[in-house]
């Protein structure tokens, strides 16, 4: 446990060869040198180089710190920052932030860029990065402990030696985590948190939300719990095990987003029932001026998250699986979930072609073989069309949600803030048995 509000390493750009700087107001060098304005910085020969407007040298050295000066209007920001890296979403945005700025040597010729900031600071920008800043104070609140929780609870974890999968032949099953990350603490970008600085923070509910949740965590066992959360969970949310390692926490349950009851999917029969029916939920809504309120504008862009269908020809299909695993299948001819969750996501999938048979999983993994970004979900079911003589000609997905399903269900979330829910209702209701905790 903490008590104490630690400082976040956030790598804004990772294993860069160059970046394009702005300084609003001063900050200070090692030995006190200030600079300020239009920067630059590049890797040479495994040391980072600060370059000022003119392309002059200002230092050189595996780890630079800019320090900002004590001043409420002190910022940096960062030109050509790419977000919804891989996702349907990824674009380039200018992006600014306040805190510390730390560039730090990576190989010979890449670099990283570090935002350095108190963990509320930073939260700040999270929880109106991950959705709109105008969404429900008590939603606002609800994703800020949900944040917050899951942030330390992955610091906690980065001390202990990772979980990996068992190697079989013909098998290959991925996972993603803040793990995979050394030289800083987390990203910002999706595979770990969206942060997108002090430009997505425009609205007075953000300071009162993170105000109101101060040092609040989720707490399990007199532990932070390790809590998820994503955007949609197509009706049902699924268990921890289905996108990371075999463990099974007590507060990450799968729960139906719904007043009504929800069974688990069991059976193949029972995920062609659910994913081609739209079952109320929380996170079913179609309601255009609510999405407004509550997502950022390229999220909005996604309209189909409740349940959505993508279509291929066979051989668009085998060209996406080529580029995207590495393996030539040959002629596709099956697409057979073996395993699913309790919300229809698939963690195993047999591939089988002419050349190959792959099993593929976890979750995230299988989205990102069948799409040329990611599928919004592994819940899905396949329907083969079949041409006239017999040959497969289209692969129809039919899917519902979007995310990995463990956790907090961000648009479900959000609908039952504008309900009338308290944000303790709404952490009651995604992370079952949890308790709430001022830890400092």
């Amino acid at each position: 446990m903490i008590h104490n509000e630690p400082k976040i390493k956030v790598a804004l750009l990772q294993s860069a060869p160059e970046a394009r700087l702005k300084l609003t107001g001063s900050f200070s060098l090692p030995g006190g040198h200030a600079v300020s304005g239009g920067l630059s910085a590049r890797a040479a020969n495994g040391q980072v180089v600060l370059l000022d407007s003119k392309g002059l040298e200002i230092i050189r050295h595996n780890e630079i710190l800019l320090t900002p000066d004590a001043s409420a209007e002190t910022f940096f920001t960062v030109l050509n920052v790419k977000i919804g890296i891989d996702f349907h979403w990824q674009r380039v945005q200018e992006q600014s932030f306040r805190g510390a700025l730390l560039l730090t040597a990576n190989h010979a010729d890449t670099f990283h860029l570090i935002n350095v900031i108190p963990l509320e600071k930073y939260l700040a920008s999270v929880i109106s990065s991950e959705m709109a800043a105008s969404a429900p104070l008590e939603f606002l609140k609800a994703q800020a402990v949900t944040a917050r929780s899951w942030l330390l609870a992955m610091l906690a974890k980065k001390k202990s030696p990772r979980a990996l999968p068992e190697k079989k032949e013909g098998e290959i099953l991925v996972w993603q985590d803040v793990n995979d990350h050394q030289a800083f603490d987390v990203c910002a970008d999706d595979h770990c948190q969206r942060y997108q600085g002090i430009t997505r923070i425009i609205s007075d509910q953000v300071a009162r939300a993170i105000d109101a949740t101060r040092g609040t965590f989720l707490v399990s066992a007199g532990e932070i719990c390790d809590a998820r959360y994503y955007k949609c969970c197509g009706g049902r949310t699924d268990v921890f095990s289905s996108a990371w390692e075999n463990a099974s926490p007590s507060y990450l349950q799968s729960i139906a987003d719904s007043d009504h009851v929800h069974p688990p999917v069991s059976l193949e029969t029972d995920a062609a029932d659910w994913l081609f029916s739209k079952p109320p939920a929380y996170c079913n809504t179609t309601d255009k001026t609510l999405l407004a309120r509550i997502l950022p504008a390229f999220d909005q862009e996604t309209s189909d998250f409740y349940r959505w269908q993508v279509t291929y020809t066979r051989q668009e299909l085998e060209n996406i699986l080529k580029k995207k695993s590495g393996i030539d299948f040959g002629e596709l001819q099956h697409i057979i979930p073996l395993e699913r969750g309790p919300s229809g996501r698939i963690y195993k999938l047999k591939i089988t072609g002419s050349q190959k048979t792959i099993i593929v999983g976890k979750e995230l993994e299988i989205r990102r073989w069948l799409s040329e970004s990611h599928l919004f979900s592994s819940a899905f079911v396949v329907v083969a069309e079949h041409a006239a003589d017999g040959g497969i000609q289209h692969f129809i997905f039919h899917g519902g949600g979007w995310g990995h399903g463990v956790g907090l269900c961000q648009i479900g979330a959000a609908v039952m803030a504008a309900k009338g829910f308290k944000a303790e209702e709404i952490l009651a209701h995604y992370f079952t048995g949890a308790g709430i905790e001022k830890l400092y």
